[in-house]
């Protein structure tokens, strides 16, 4: 396990909408490295960066073109190669995506595997025998190639499926698990992730990781021995680099796959989605962190408690305040709800990750899809720096998606020592700043009750409480005894072994 993950917070960037260096409208990899300062000013130790690789670009990046080469509008290898070393030098580390599900129709391996006449790449994607036959249960694509035969998608049209194998084969062209072909395509992956880490990169965030074998059981158990045989080679060539998967199932993920970490992604009722986006339920939104106190922190607690015990001496459950795929916090949440539940991920166990913008409060735009986007699009739009032309994001005429005119920039969030900006960056602080509150430092329920507030919860000597709702609490406990106030939002008084919290507050007891 790379040490550095236990004090890691993770700074999300999606590099067409971060900063454009050379005013062209997109941004690019210049652009993160111009402000790696702020970043790093922020507390942000680590970025993941979402793809920056030789694309079409139908899906974002997400078909990929050429996993070796970076995308001409990024930047060049020597630009990505020079975003390491400077992240480095100011102690930051670095994560590209991994997509290593599909690639793009365009990547030559797919164009060779389309040909009639049989090569080395003819099985690196999943085909069925004849133009006639389909894929049943699975998405497909027929009669756009010369060779004869149906090839399998990961998703959009334009993401061929790379072939890992079938566990359970009912067809005689679908390959083994341990077959050659199968094989070749694991071992292909895993060169070209050398290929970033022989020159800087910190690990990689997976996408779809859970995704590779088809027809696998339950437990995907045929998948996660893949990503065992990648976490070998890590371990043993790489073992400062992280490996984290876009899964969503921990044990899966952690304890069969070894991941060092695995995101708690927004699915629709489970733990996270009820804390921030229950608003997709019949009966209005249900959020726990909703001023209004609607929320239930059990339906979190019990979807999330097992999780976090049957993985905790494993690897890191990783939260994150928002990603390139989830309508950002601000869509529901006033800037006080944002504080008190920035504060809930940043001092949970495990490793948090910010998504850029919502330190400042972006907002979840109505805006027209670009590049497979569709309704991810209005969370990509581009970062708000300051009150000049495009938010300070470019100086061009046109960009590559329209900027939240009337939103929040960092400038002016920067100015205001009340701002969400500034509470992120106290809460970051924190967590640096005491042991308590590293990604495996204990994590212990103190009070917790079905539709009730506050939660109260320990790590290591910590003590923590969050009271979103807009009515006072009170809570007695010997363990509030002895301790003090070390950080607050809203209002808090201790003494006598109880807690009072005012409306949505927040505090740090030591």
């Amino acid at each position: 396990m790379p040490e550095w993950l236990k004090d890691a917070v993770f700074y999300e960037i999606y590099p067409q909408s971060f900063y454009d260096s050379n005013n062209d409208g997109i941004g690019d990899l210049q652009g993160i490295i111009d402000k790696l300062d702020y970043i790093k000013d922020l507390g942000c130790n680590a970025l993941w960066i979402n793809p920056c690789f030789d694309s079409p670009f139908l899906d974002g990046g997400y078909d990929v073109r050429d996993y070796k080469k970076v995308a001409p509008r990024y930047g060049t290898n020597e630009t990505l190669v020079n975003l390491f070393e400077e992240a480095h030098k100011r102690g930051i580390k670095v994560l590209l995506d991994l997509v290593p599900g599909h690639t793009s129709d365009q990547h030559p391996w797919f164009l060779e595997s389309k040909k009639a006449e049989h090569n080395m790449y003819s099985d690196r994607y999943v085909w069925t025998t004849h133009a006639f036959e389909g894929i049943g249960g699975h998405p497909y694509i027929s009669g756009m190639s010369e060779r004869a035969g149906a090839y399998m998608l990961n998703f959009f049209a334009s993401q061929p499926a790379l072939n890992y194998g079938w566990l359970n084969r009912t067809e005689h062209w679908q390959s083994a698990v341990d077959s050659e072909e199968a094989i070749a395509t694991r071992e292909a992956i895993k060169d070209v992730m050398r290929f970033w880490m022989d020159l800087g990169c910190d690990g990689y965030r997976v996408d779809m990781a859970d995704s590779l074998v088809k027809n696998d059981d339950e437990n995907k158990s045929a998948t996660a021995k893949i990503w065992r045989n990648v976490r070998e080679m890590m371990d043993r060539d790489y073992p400062e680099c992280a490996l984290v998967s876009e899964w969503s199932n921990p044990c899966q993920a952690i304890n069969g796959g070894g991941f060092h970490m695995d995101f708690y992604l927004d699915h629709h009722y489970n733990g996270y989605n009820t804390l921030l986006r229950d608003y997709e339920t019949e009966g209005g939104d249900h959020s726990f962190f909703l001023k209004e106190g609607h929320g239930d922190i059990m339906r979190f607690l019990d979807d999330y408690l097992p999780k976090y015990e049957a993985t905790k001496n494993n690897g890191y459950i990783a939260m994150f305040t928002c990603n390139h795929d989830t309508p950002r916090l601000a869509r529901t949440l006033d800037e006080r709800e944002l504080k008190l539940a920035y504060a809930f991920i940043l001092t949970m166990p495990g490793v948090p990750f910010v998504y850029y913008g919502d330190e400042i409060g972006m907002k979840y735009l109505d805006v027209k899809t670009k590049e497979g986007g569709y309704q991810r699009t209005g969370s990509r739009t581009p970062m708000q720096w300051d009150e000049t032309k495009n938010k300070g994001f470019s100086q061009a005429d046109e960009i590559y998606l329209p900027v939240d005119k009337e939103g929040p920039s960092v400038k002016t969030q920067m100015e205001d020592p009340d701002s969400l900006y500034s509470a992120v960056k106290e809460i970051i602080a924190l967590k640096h700043r005491y042991a308590d509150l590293l990604a495996d430092v204990s994590f212990k329920v103190i009070y917790a009750e079905k539709g009730k507030y506050p939660f109260v919860y320990q790590r290591g000597n910590m003590i923590l409480a969050v009271n979103p709702s807009e009515n006072e609490t009170e809570t007695v406990n010997p363990l509030f005894s002895d301790t003090q106030i070390i950080f607050h939002i809203g209002e808090a008084e201790i003494g006598n072994d109880k807690l009072k919290m005012h409306p949505q507050s927040f505090v740090a007891l030591k």
